[in-house]
């Protein structure tokens, strides 16, 4: 089994026994008080979405984005989740049901094998695009399959810049039940994001948010990115 192999399987495992509970305990996620709700409205609004719109929610757990998607995209509108591990989408589905959506669509599969559809208008990532290890790759991949000004944002945690090592191992013990923290410190997946997104998009800003523990990023997709007509996510066509 390969580190990436380990590192996919400890996400189901560990997400598997926090989906029951999850909208609870996310809300302590890094840390009780965080501005997770602020922050996700904010990723939403760089979306810049229109009503009839359709955004992949990429690694969406259990649907915290869908109510604020749903108030920008409007019923004509089309969302569609994806998520590697099954209870978290479970417990999305319930979401989906009780709220009475009939617009939002469910996908299990992993974020770095995942089929893109073509032609959406967006794609969001929430505190999630840092623990996949091929993280630049699905922006590549999402930025492709992009329509011409569509929008990728990425709202995430990071280590504020000059970090102390011991100090880095503190301040994110509140993360280490959902992540291998050591790794991803190591990894640093922030830094492969922001280049990723240099490279595949237009107009790209990066702001830092709450003294530098996480990140906004946006960008478009402008004409010079051509579609890569030999992979799977330039196939797959949006269905209304």
């Amino acid at each position: 089994m390969t580190e990436i192999d380990r590192t996919r399987e400890h996400l189901i495992q560990t997400y598997r026994k926090k989906a029951k509970h999850y909208d609870i305990t996310s809300r302590l996620y890094p840390a009780p008080g965080y501005p997770q709700r602020a922050q996700r409205l904010r990723a939403v609004r760089a979306l810049r979405l229109r009503p009839g719109g359709t955004v992949v929610d990429m690694a969406c757990g259990t649907g915290l984005n869908f109510r604020l998607l749903e108030k920008v995209v409007g019923p004509g509108g089309r969302i569609v989740g994806v998520d590697l591990t099954d209870a978290m989408l479970a417990r999305a589905q319930d979401r989906i049901k009780t709220n009475g959506w009939s617009n939002v669509s469910l996908v299990q599969a992993d974020a770095a094998s995942f089929d893109f559809p073509a032609g959406v208008d967006a794609i969001l990532s929430t505190y999630a695009m840092t623990q996949v290890p091929e993280c630049a790759e699905v922006i590549a991949h999402g930025a492709r399959a992009l329509s011409v000004g569509g929008r990728w944002v990425v709202l995430d945690l990071k280590l504020p810049g000059n970090t102390p090592g011991w100090l880095a191992q503190l301040g994110t013990a509140t993360v280490r039940p959902f992540a291998s923290i050591d790794e991803w410190i190591m990894r640093r997946p922030w830094e492969a994001i922001q280049a990723a997104m240099q490279e595949e998009l237009a107009d790209l800003s990066w702001t830092e948010l709450f003294l530098g523990t996480a990140f906004l990023a946006a960008g478009s997709r402008g004409r010079s990115v051509s579609k890569d007509t030999d992979s799977p996510s330039a196939s797959a066509e949006v269905g209304r």
